[in-house]
Formats: structure tokens, C-alpha cells, sequence
């Protein structure tokens, strides 16, 4: 079965040839994957979306090769810096053979079958990532410059992973592309038979909606954090803030919580929540838990939870970036402080707080800082026990690759 991708202009065969600032030159040679437009100082001609561009430093001897894109303000993603290189299904396969062996311990397990096979800029594909869910590889891209590249790369990671379903997920940078007639969501091998589509992630089965869901349709860089919250769930109230489709639930449940709400703004998300819940009820735990929901703003819901007298043992907050940008660090900064002020008085005594934070511009001391703010302004105490980071499947390449850090707080 052939990969049903429209065609695509090609990329020009002439390379583009790029100069740029020496700060820039030292961050290549330093092994940063970006070039931004403001560190550009003169390119040959124009390029389209996915020509490739060779960048020499100020004596003209090669510096790095990767994508140009025209349409973003990061106008080169490097795939490869330091000597010559030819860019073409033998550099992508060994790419992706790289990626599949960083991932092999995941790959061999009988218990997960979702992850991310391919972490972009991480991985040494700049603007790319492919997660595989079971049988189904969804491919998202954060740039148009793979528009060109995506069937050649797309054919042969498929000869290399037992897929017979793959998804093209485009960014809200990419759109679109009208030029190509590919749109977010496209099916491009294979049809998916069953949606939501189901997995395993530690023995329990979970279901994604691959094509319209966040991100790829699941949440898999808090796999690892999910089993470490369950396994202080036995017996306890939990709440689950920002819960999505429940993953945080889904575990502590078959853990032997007695209970779990979840908080979402979302009611598909919480449906879907519910519906990975009913897939789990064949486990006793499952069962004997009792679920309840809570749609709306999250900021409001815990307040009324706190009016209502609600106290938990484990509440989990895990909210979306608040840090889209340089300029949102400090509002987001003021709302991790304001959630744990919210959630503090409902941690019962000896209770456990799980908050995180998915921003790369929000550092670990940040979210440190933040939280004992917020936690001092609620009269409660916060004693952080651990921090935890990424995941296997999930590596950081790079200072701004580091975007999850996680902490776990005990509240006397």
C-alpha cells in the first residue's frame, strides 16, 4: 500500500547560500539548530519552503546545511553542521535509525506502545516530530520546509516501522498548504478503521483521536510522571486539573484511588476521559472508583471546589503553556503561582501536589519559585520532594529543548 501524499514542488536544485552574523556562527558551531531572519546577513537568492541552505562562516569555509523557510522567523533549521554533508534518503534513514535506536528499551516493551519516535530539533530533525500510536505513526510539522522532504522521509520510516496507518498533523505555522492540497489531520497511508484510535500506555488502554486531538492526540511526555503519581493513589481523593482525556486519572484509578475528579475546560476532552475510564473497567480498581467531572475555566472551578469545603490527598495540576512567548513569562509566572495558591487548601494535611509546567522559557527554578509564592499568599506550606524532567522518548538536544519539569510536593 503507497503512501497517498500529493506532490510536491520539489526543492530547487540550486542550494541557497547564506551568511550570518558571528554570534550566529558561534551558536552553530556551539550546535544550535536555529537560524533566525534577524541573524541572517545575506543569502545567494530567494528560496522556497524547503530548499536547502548552506551556511559559511566569515572566511567561507561550510558551517552547517539545513531547511529554509521563508515564512518563519526562524528562517533555517540546521540538519547538519561542521563539515559537508549530502542531504538525501541516506542522511534521513540514518537520521531516523539514530532515533529508533535512542528509543529501542521503549520499542521492546509489552506494556507501551505509544511514543515518540522522532523529537525534532532533539533528534537532529529540526521541526519535526513523529509519535507511533500501536500501528498508526502521526508525523506533525511545525514548518512548511518538510512539505517538500515528507514523502521521501515519510516512505522510509515506514520501511523501517510496522505502520499500516500514517497521519500528517500540521502546526498552526504551517496551515494548510495550498499549494500541495495537504491539510492537518490527512490520512496518507492506510484509513483508520476505529476512532478513536486505541493503545497501551503501562497496561492500560487509552484511545486518541489522532486526527482532530491535541497535539499528536495524547499527551505522551507525561507518561513516566503519570506512574509516579499513581503509585501514592491507593486509597486517595484525587484531582486531576487540566485533566485532558484523564491520563493522570486513568492510572491513579487502577492504582486504587477511591476517587478521582477531573477539571477540564473541555467537554470532549472530559467524554473522552470518561470513555478511557470505561476502557479500564475490567481491572477491579477501575471499577470500585468513584469518578466524577467538572467542565470550565480551571481558575474558577478550584475556587468553587474550595468555597464547596473539597479537600484531596493527590491533586495534579498540569495546564498548558502559559509561555507562548519571551513577553508571557511573567503572566505565566503569576498564574503558576495563583493555581497553587488555589490548590493549596485543598490538599488535605500530609496531602501530595503535582504540578508541572510544559514551557521551555519557564526554567525549574522558576516554577520553584513561583509555587512557594503562591503557597505563601494561601498561608499553606509547599515542601517540594522531587523534580522530574523528560522522558526517554522525549530527549533534550539543546538548552531550548528542555521545555517539561515537573515537581512533587508534600503539604504538612
Amino acid at each position: 500500500m503507497g503512501l497517498l501524499l500529493p506532490p510536491t514542488p520539489a526543492p530547487s536544485p540550486r542550494r541557497l547560500a547564506v551568511r550570518v552574523t558571528r554570534d550566529a556562527e558561534r551558536q552553530l558551531r556551539a550546535g544550535h539548530p536555529w537560524v533566525f531572519d534577524g541573524s541572517i546577513t545575506s543569502v545567494s537568492h530567494d528560496g522556497a519552503p524547503g530548499d536547502l541552505a548552506v551556511v559559511f562562516d566569515h572566511q567561507r569555509d561550510f558551517l552547517a546545511i539545513g531547511l529554509w523557510d521563508p515564512t518563519s522567523p526562524i528562517r533555517l533549521r540546521v540538519l547538519h553542521a561542521g563539515s559537508p554533508t549530502p542531504i538525501g534518503p541516506e542522511f534521513w534513514s540514518d537520521a531516523l535509525m539514530r532515533s529508533l535506536d535512542r528509543r529501542e528499551e521503549l520499542r521492546r516493551s509489552t506494556h507501551t506502545n505509544a511514543y515518540r519516535l522522532v523529537h525534532g530539533e532533539n533528534d537532529g530533525l529540526p521541526g519535526l516530530v513523529v509519535d507511533q500510536y500501536d500501528q498508526a505513526l502521526v508525523m506533525k510539522l511545525y514548518t512548511s520546509a518538510w512539505l517538500p522532504h515528507l514523502a521521501e522521509v515519510a516512505e522510509i520510516l515506514c520501511a523501517l516501522i510496522d505502520a499500516t496507518v500514517v497521519i500528517v498533523r500540521l502546526s498552526r505555522a504551517v496551515g494548510r498548504s495550498d499549494w500541495c492540497g495537504l491539510a492537518d489531520g490527512d490520512v496518507v497511508l492506510g484509513e483508520i478503521a476505529k476512532c478513536p484510535v486505541e493503545f497501551r500506555e503501562y497496561g492500560r488502554r487509552f484511545g486518541a483521536d489522532l486526527r482532530r486531538g491535541p497535539k499528536t492526540g495524547h499527551f505522551l511526555d507525561q507518561r513516566d510522571n503519570r506512574q509516579r503519581v499513581a503509585a501514592l493513589a491507593a486509597g486517595a481523593d484525587l484531582l486531576d486539573v487540566f485533566s485532558s482525556t484523564g491520563g493522570f486519572s486513568v492510572h491513579s484509578a487502577a492504582a486504587g484511588a477511591a476517587s478521582v475528579h477531573l477539571v477540564d475546560q473541555s467537554e470532549p476532552a472530559l467524554a473522552e476521559a470518561r470513555a478511557n475510564l470505561e476502557r479500564n473497567r475490567d481491572h477491579p480498581a477501575v471499577t470500585a472508583c468513584r469518578v466524577s467531572t467538572q467542565a470550565g475555566d480551571a481558575f474558577t472551578g478550584l475556587a468553587e471546589l474550595a468555597a464547596a469545603g473539597r479537600r484531596f490527598d493527590v491533586v495534579v495540576l498540569d495546564p498548558p503553556s502559559f509561555a507562548n512567548r519571551a513577553a508571557d513569562v511573567a503572566a505565566a509566572r503569576r498564574a503558576y503561582s495563583r493555581l497553587t495558591a488555589l490548590v493549596g487548601p485543598l490538599v488535605a494535611p500530609g496531602g501530595w501536589l503535582f504540578q508541572a509546567s510544559c514551557s521551555s522559557r519557564i526554567t525549574e527554578e522558576a516554577l520553584r519559585d513561583s509555587m512557594a509564592a503562591g503557597a505563601r499568599s494561601a498561608g499553606v506550606a509547599v515542601h517540594i520532594q522531587e523534580s522530574f524532567g523528560h522522558p526517554l522518548d522525549h530527549p533534550v538536544g539543546f538548552a531550548q529543548g528542555g521545555y517539561l519539569k515537573a515537581l512533587l510536593a508534600r503539604v504538612p
